[in-house]
């Protein structure tokens, strides 16, 4: 079905746009590690030098033995390149020397996006314009671009769902406009834990003495680790079609339950404060109209692209009925409480919480 995952990056050259964020760094790292074949060399392009200064001290000062592998690839192979998406020669600049492009660039926070509507314009849908114009433009040889969206992108309610939205339509149309170029993108909800997100917020409240705040009470968001959302780009990489989208089967969980979970014995108060700007009470990460172009590929759901010209065969048997929706299928009480646990988030102490994506 695919290359063999030993040889994925084999001896390829992986630019990561906004390699400096949480799905970047994560995903650097499992490149680094020659899980899916060694890389020629990992490009980290983004706008953000300090980040990209702390993230380079990071394997400055991880000591050898730790992973042998992944400190001798940063010596090696790993590079830092300042750039910005939205600056069409500095793309052009960056992807030369590309053979799989993962476009993780994004402004991804809801509420700035409803406050920065065209900021958010400029990045996701510019910012994705740019790469194919530029492979297009100039005939880069570049084997694979992957479009790192969201969730927020199906039936979008807002600015940011939005322009994600529009980013995954201009990587879909590219391989009409690339044809020596295979465009797929991957959806995936929130991130489980990560920092920023509603665990360690809800840990800061608990620890505070409260109140543990929870927008509405019956909100569900999906929730996944780093890993699973590299797994998913991965998936996509190895096994994705021509203007296919990868969405990972994941676990949902009521918030109300996160916070009771986080809370247990205490003596805490949980507060229903009201839906922010642009928040959606559950997340979507595959519509009714998209159910019927849904194919079940492992722990994967594919949409097939709409336009004709990409549709490989018809689909006879989809995977899905209706929408994929963090409301239909929650964990209970119970089942929140043995999700937080195996990922070590019940104890505010020893929880190890990552640098990722807000849970909204």
């Amino acid at each position: 079905m695919g290359a063999d995952v030993k040889k994925l990056f084999e001896g390829k050259r992986v630019l990561v746009t906004g390699g400096t964020g949480s799905l970047g760094k994560v995903l650097v790292r499992r490149l680094l590690s020659g899980e899916e074949g060694d890389p020629a060399k990992v490009v980290v392009f983004s706008r953000d030098e300090a980040k990209q200064h702390f993230m380079r001290v990071s394997y400055q000062h991880a000591p050898a033995a730790t992973d042998e592998i992944i400190y001798r690839n940063f010596q090696q192979k790993l590079q830092f390149r300042v750039g910005d998406v939205r600056d069409f020669q500095s793309v052009v600049t960056a992807l030369r020397d590309a053979d799989v492009v993962i476009n993780a660039a994004a402004l991804k926070q809801v509420p700035t996006c409803e406050y920065f509507p065209f900021e958010a314009v400029r990045t996701n849908i510019e910012g994705a314009e740019n790469i194919v114009r530029a492979i297009e433009s100039h005939d880069l040889p570049i084997e694979t671009v992957v479009g790192v969206s969201t969730d927020k992108a199906c039936k979008p309610v807002n600015t940011m769902g939005m322009t994600k939205a529009i980013q995954e339509r201009v990587f879909i149309q590219a391989n009409m406009r690339c044809r020596g170029t295979r465009f797929v993108c991957v959806r995936y909800g929130n991130v489980l834990a990560s920092r920023g997100s509603v665990i360690p917020l809800f840990h800061e409240q608990i620890k505070r003495g409260g109140p543990v705040t929870v927008t509405t009470s019956d909100m569900t968001r999906f929730l996944l680790s780093l890993e699973d959302a590299v797994d998913t780009v991965f998936t996509a990489v190895r096994h994705g079609r021509r203007g296919e989208t990868f969405v990972p089967r994941a676990p949902a969980a009521r918030v109300l339950d996160i916070a009771t979970a986080l809370v247990g014995d205490r003596a805490v108060e949980i507060r229903v404060t009201g839906i922010r700007p642009g928040e959606k009470i559950h997340e979507i990460m595959v519509s009714d109209e998209e159910a019927p172009r849904t194919l079940l590929r492992g722990n994967w759901y594919a949409i097939v692209p709409m336009l004709p010209e990409l549709m490989a065969e018809a689909i006879t048997e989809p995977a899905l009925v209706g929408e994929y929706s963090s409301g239909t299928d929650v964990l209970s009480l119970q089942g929140t409480i043995e999700l937080l646990r195996k990922h070590d988030l019940l104890d505010l102490e020893a929880s190890n919480v990552k640098d990722g994506e807000m849970l909204r």
